[in-house]
């Protein structure tokens, strides 16, 4: 599971391998570096906590939390569900309104996955899957209570980052998610197996495990994400341009990770580190992410206590309703946080 103490990412790192990774528009050669993420536990001391989440957050952009509060019946519960989803034959899969697949995004945008998109101020009924047989009754309770769930894992989890930053208003960040007209939603991801045909089928060592992007290079331009998976790998971030780093999964924990509106709400102290997913050749990938949102109308701004003379405001205020049509607008793998970076101050 990981020293919840860690070293920074360059001495943190196991040996360097080069992978072929077959992207759905190209295949090319990579420099992949599997990493250990910050491991951080939510019981211990109150002081230490905050300071550890802070430095990942500065450091890594992700880390991973444990002894987090969700009952284990509810996070079991939740991947059934959407594995029983999943299954289903993939006609019925098409005529729910909730369900992608392959396409991502309104831009061109492709990937081997699926999922389904779910805001969190409306769970789903039962009436979203009139036309899929034997779908659960209880699919809506199962999401509504996981939501709950991580829903609060996130809040705590900002007040501890805004302690860690020595914000007065503790609920500076949290307050956002815990509004009634937030704009959170839950996102389930299920990457089948996929064997690259480009490979031999009798080359199925570690080695030379050839996959194929699920979810191609972004950042996630919300506040928080709360990711859980199952115990198949596929998490990739990067640290550092041209570098790819596997992240191992761990069922036990929820993967943590800065958002932009984050990133521009501590000035840039926290990174919003742009990540993917990749398939693995021969287990399922099943992955619930909570993007924990502000409402449409909110004002992204630092806290005063985020801007010095030394640090001036590194980004222009602007509504979560202004990024959001700005994200949408643009491919997945744009880099959308620059184009309201507040270059005037910068120069002064």
């Amino acid at each position: 599971m990981g020293n919840p103490n860690w070293q920074r990412p360059a001495h943190n790192m196991r040996h360097e391998t080069n992978m072929v990774v077959a992207s759905p528009n190209s295949i090319r050669s990579e420099k992949i570096l599997p990493i250990d993420l910050p491991v951080v536990d939510l019981r211990g001391e109150r002081s230490m906590v905050k300071k550890l989440i802070v430095r990942a957050c500065e450091e890594y952009g992700f880390f991973n939390v444990i002894n987090h509060g969700v009952a284990g019946d509810t996070i079991a519960k939740m991947e059934e569900a959407a594995f029983e989803f999943f299954g289903k034959p993939l006609g019925q899969k098409k005529q729910v309104a909730l369900y992608g697949c392959k396409n991502i995004g309104f831009n061109g945008d492709t990937g081997e996955v699926e999922y389904l998109l779910l805001s969190t101020a409306t769970p789903p009924s039962i009436a979203h899957f009139n036309n899929i047989s034997n779908v659960p009754s209880n699919f809506s309770s199962t999401v509504s209570a996981y939501t709950e769930g991580v829903r609060e894992l996130a809040c705590e989890i900002l007040e501890l980052m805004a302690e860690g930053l020595g914000v007065p208003d503790t609920w500076f960040f949290s307050r956002l998610i815990r509004e009634v007209d937030s704009d959170s939603v839950l996102r389930l991801n299920h990457y089948p197996p996929i064997l690259n045909k480009d490979c031999k089928d009798k080359d199925k060592s570690p080695s030379h495990n050839h996959t194929k992007v699920g979810f191609g290079e972004h950042s996630d331009p919300q506040i928080l994400t709360i990711l859980r998976s199952n115990d198949v790998g596929g998490l990739q971030i990067s640290l550092q341009d041209g570098v790819w780093n596997p992240v191992a999964p761990d069922p036990s924990a929820f993967c943590v990770n800065v958002g932009d509106l984050l990133q521009v709400m501590t000035n840039g102290r926290f990174v919003s580190v742009r990540h993917r997913a990749v398939t693995n050749s021969h287990k399922s990938r099943m992955s619930v992410a909570y993007f924990g949102g502000p409402p449409l109308h909110a004002c992204i701004v630092a806290p005063p206590v985020m801007v010095t003379s030394q640090r001036p405001s590194l980004y222009k205020p602007f509504t979560w309703a202004e990024y959001k049509k700005v994200t949408y607008s643009l491919r997945l793998g744009e880099r959308r946080i620059d184009l309201f970076r507040n270059y005037t101050s910068q120069l002064e």
